[in-house]
């Protein structure tokens, strides 16, 4: 069937109308805060609570974070006991009562540095050699857009972002874990100031048929942080010793 050309432009994708990545994450640091509220933080120590869903699990979580890409995260579960991760000089490791200590290399070392990243919004053009918008997509009855990012190393990440305020409301990425790759959907609400911009107070992870609920209850930002927060713990120079 002949089409007349006007009315094929008419009929155009609206595809061409969908803002450009670049221009949707930088709109995401400033609804958040602003490029000068970020990079007034130095330091961060946050506090909250963790559930596993349905499981009878519960327990605390505390963060530390320093600029420029240093984590220290503990949780501590009910009936299990403690959980540690961190990352510093390079180095990403992580221990628990169930696995013991260990060092995260590969593809999973690159995804904790970028999770490390103080700041990561501010910095998303290092993180990600690319970034492109895909399309719109209802999350929870709310339009976003769905932004594809891409790293140096690793597999892409979407981020979704609300068309109306210009917050993240779900990422979904593969994880790399000692079991393998593992599909994660994280939803993000509950958006508040904490630590001098606005953060999500509430995230949700669905991951190989697990729901964790975290729960952010306090933030701190430029404080003193515990004396050697980020130091390699004794087990895991331990494992980095035999492995040299």
């Amino acid at each position: 069937m002949w089409i007349a050309p006007a009315l094929m432009l008419a009929q155009a994708p609206a595809a061409a109308e969908l803002p450009k990545a670049e221009t949707v994450l930088d709109r995401f640091v400033e609804v958040t805060g602003g490029k000068a509220a970020y990079e007034k933080r130095k330091t961060e120590t946050q506090t909250g609570s963790v559930e596993f869903v349905g499981q009878g699990v519960k327990g605390t979580i505390t963060a530390h974070a320093a600029a420029p890409e240093n984590s220290y995260m503990s949780m501590e579960l009910e009936g299990v006991g403690r959980i540690e991760q961190g990352f510093a000089a390079g180095v990403a490791w992580e221990k628990s009562a169930l696995m013991g200590p260990r060092v995260k290399t590969g593809g999973e070392l690159a995804q904790v540095r970028r999770e490390s990243t103080f700041n990561g919004p501010l910095h998303w053009r290092k993180l990600y050699t690319k970034v492109e918008t895909v399309g719109v997509e209802p999350v929870n009855g709310e339009d976003c857009y769905k932004i594809v990012l891409t790293p140096a190393e690793g597999k892409p990440e979407t981020d979704y972002f609300s068309k109306a305020s210009g917050l993240m409301v779900k990422r979904v990425m593969v994880a790399n874990t000692p079991l393998g790759d593992i599909p994660t959907e994280t939803v993000l609400s509950d958006w508040k100031q904490m630590g001098g911009v606005l953060q999500p107070g509430k995230l949700v992870q669905k991951a190989a048929g697990q729901q964790i609920a975290i729960t952010m209850d306090s933030s701190k930002v430029n404080e003193p942080l515990p004396d050697g927060i980020f130091d390699l713990p004794a087990d895991i120079k331990k494992l980095m010793e035999k492995k040299q």
